[in-house]
C-alpha cells in the first residue's frame, strides 16, 4: 500500500498559521484503518500487509514562507546557494520549522520508526488471529521536494546536515547524503515503489512557469512574489497604519498566503477591505501600500532579469494584473484567472491535461498519475483501454493539501468574495490483491469555518428588480449580486459601523 499526501506547508511560525497536530493524529488513525482494509484479499481471505509506503509529495516544510528572509538584505532564495550565509539561512528556517511543528512531526516520526501500525497475523483459515499478539508493519516515509522546499535537493555538505536533521525528526526513509528527489527517476527506491503500485507521482510545479524555470535547484518568480510581496505586505500595513485599521482587517491579512490561486491575493484584499473596513480613505491607503510593494517587487533585479522584449511574458503580465492602480474593469478577477491559465497552458487550475503527456501514461505503465501543487484535490478519468479481454483504466489525481484555503465564490465575482475552509486530503494506492483488488482509495475532509465575530457584516442589495417580480426567476436570469444578511436583531443600515 502506498499513501500520498502533499502541500502541508509547515512554517517556522513567522507567517500564517499551519495545520494543527490533530490532523496528524487523524492521519495515523486512518493509516491503521487503511492497513486493515488493505489486508483483505480478492478471494475473501485475510493476509496482513508486509509494508506500507508513505509519499510526501512536496511543499511539506515551507522554507519560502518565512519572514526570516527579510532579516538581512544579502540573502534571498535566488542568491548563490553555495554561500555559507545562504546555507545558514536555510538551516535556521528548517530548524525553527521542525521546532514549531514538533508535536505534529513527532506523530509522523513515530509512524516511521516506532512500529505504530500493527496488524493481527493470519490463522490457518486466512482469518485475523485476534487472540494472537499483533505484528508490526514497517512504514517507509519518502520525501520528494516541491517549489517551497526545493532547498533539500541541493547538493553539498551543509545541505547533507540539514537532510540528516529532517530524516531524524520526520522518520524518513530518505538517505541524507543524497539530495531529496524532485523527479521520481532521481530515486531508484522510490521509482520501484511507484512501479509496484502502477503509478507515477511528481509535485507538479514543473507545469507552473511562475514556480519552475527549468532547474529545480534554482529559484523562480514565485519565490520572489512570496518573499518580497506577500511576506512584506501585512507587516508594512501594520507598521504604517497601526491602530487605524479594525482588528478584523489585520486578522484577514494574516491569511494572505491561503488564497488560491495565489495571484488572486489583490482581489482578495479588495474584498477583505470592503467587508471589514468602513472608511474609503483607509481602504485606499492599504491599496497604496500594496501598489508600492508591488512596484518594488517588479523593480527587483531578479524580477527585471526575467523581463523580455515579448509583451506577453510573465513580468509584463504581472505588471498588468498585480496593482490596484492598473485595474481597468470590474472583471479584474476574471482577467487574473485568464492570465494565470494562459501562462500555465490550460483552461483552468486542473493539471489533468499535463498527465496525458507523461511517458508512463502513454506507454500504459502507470494506471495512476498523481500531482500536488494546486491544493485542489481531483480525481479525473484519463483513458480506458481494452485489449484481449483486459481493461486498463488510467486516472489523474491531485493530492490536494493539508491547510486552510480561501476560494472565490462564483456568483458575482466582481464583488471579490471568498469562502475559507480547512482541507485535508490523502490518497491510497493498492497493489495486487490488496484491498480486495481495488486499485485506489481517496479521502478528502473539509472543515468549514464560521465567519469571525468581529467581521463587519454588510447588507448588500438583492438582485436588481428580482424583488419586484411575482413569478419565479430562473438561474440564468440572475445577474450581479445575491442578498447578504446580518444576524437576527442586527442593525439593517447598509453603512457598516467601525469596530476596533
Amino acid at each position: 500500500m502506498l499513501v500520498v499526501i502533499s502541500d502541508l506547508h509547515l512554517t517556522d511560525g513567522t507567517s500564517g498559521a499551519t495545520i494543527s497536530p490533530g490532523a496528524f493524529e487523524i492521519f495515523a488513525e486512518q493509516l491503521q484503518d487503511l492497513a486493515e482494509s488493505a489486508s483483505k484479499r480478492v478471494d475473501g481471505s485475510y493476509r496482513p500487509l508486509d509494508r506500507i509506503d508513505v509519499l510526501l509529495l512536496g511543499d511539506v516544510l515551507d522554507v519560502i514562507r518565512s519572514t526570516r528572509w527579510l532579516s538581512r538584505s544579502d540573502v534571498r532564495p535566488w542568491t548563490d546557494s553555495n554561500k555559507p550565509e545562504f546555507v545558514e539561512m536555510v538551516t535556521q528556517i528548517t530548524a525553527n520549522t521542525l521546532r514549531q511543528n514538533e508535536e505534529s512531526l513527532g506523530i509522523l516520526r513515530r509512524l516511521g520508526t516506532e512500529n505504530v501500525i500493527q496488524l493481527p497475523p493470519a490463522d490457518g483459515l486466512g482469518r485475523p488471529a485476534l487472540d494472537t499478539k499483533p505484528q508490526s508493519v514497517p512504514v517507509k516515509i519518502h520525501y520528494m521536494v516541491g517549489n517551497h522546499d526545493w532547498f533539500y535537493r541541493l547538493p553539498g555538505a551543509g545541505y547533507d546536515l540539514i537532510r540528516q536533521s529532517l530524516v531524524r525528526h520526520m522518520g524518513l526513509a530518505n538517505r541524507p547524503e543524497r539530495p531529496f528527489p524532485h523527479d521520481p527517476h532521481e530515486s531508484e527506491e522510490l521509482l520501484e515503489v511507484m512501479r509496484r503500485h502502477k503509478m507515477l507521482a511528481r509535485h507538479g510545479d514543473i507545469y507552473d512557469p511562475f514556480n519552475f524555470e527549468g532547474d529545480r535547484n534554482t529559484s523562480s518568480l514565485g519565490d520572489a512574489i512570496v518573499v518580497e510581496l506577500l511576506n512584506r505586505f501585512p507587516a508594512a500595513v501594520e507598521q504604517e497604519m497601526g491602530s487605524d485599521l479594525p482588528d478584523a482587517t489585520f486578522a484577514g491579512l494574516r491569511e494572505i498566503d491561503n488564497v488560491r490561486p495565489l495571484l488572486l491575493v489583490p482581489v482578495w484584499i479588495d474584498g477583505l477591505l470592503e467587508r471589514t473596513c468602513a472608511f474609503p480613505e483607509l481602504r485606499k491607503r492599504v491599496k497604496v501600500i500594496w501598489d508600492r510593494l508591488a512596484e518594488e517587487f517588479l523593480c527587483q533585479p531578479f524580477v527585471r532579469s526575467r523581463d523580455t522584449w515579448n509583451p506577453n511574458d510573465l513580468v509584463d503580465g504581472l505588471q498588468r494584473v498585480l496593482k490596484f492602480s492598473k485595474r481597468l474593469s470590474i472583471g479584474w478577477a476574471a482577467d487574473l484567472l485568464q492570465f494565470i491559465n494562459g501562462v500555465r497552458g490550460g483552461v483552468g487550475e486542473s493539471y489533468a491535461t499535463h498527465a496525458l503527456a507523461e511517458q508512463d501514461f502513454r506507454n500504459r505503465r502507470a494506471r495512476h498519475i498523481v500531482y500536488g501543487h494546486t491544493h485542489h484535490t481531483e480525481c479525473v478519468p484519463l483513458d480506458a483501454s481494452y485489449a484481449e479481454g483486459y481493461v486498463l483504466n488510467q486516472t489523474y489525481f491531485n493530492s490536494g493539501t493539508w491547510r486552510r484555503t480561501h476560494r472565490q465564490t462564483i456568483l458575482a465575482p466582481q464583488e471579490h468574495e471568498f469562502i475559507p475552509a480547512d482541507v485535508m486530503t490523502y490518497l491510497a494506492f493498492f497493489q495486487g490483491d490488496e484491498r480486495r483488488g481495488r486499485p485506489y482509495e481517496t479521502w478528502t475532509g473539509t472543515l468549514g469555518l464560521s465567519p469571525a465575530d468581529n467581521l463587519i457584516r454588510r447588507i448588500d442589495p438583492a438582485v436588481r428588480n428580482a424583488a419586484l417580480r411575482t413569478e419565479p426567476v430562473s438561474p440564468s436570469a440572475i445577474r450581479g449580486r445575491g442578498p447578504h444578511f446580518t444576524p437576527a436583531g442586527a442593525p439593517t443600515s447598509a453603512t457598516p459601523t467601525r469596530r476596533r
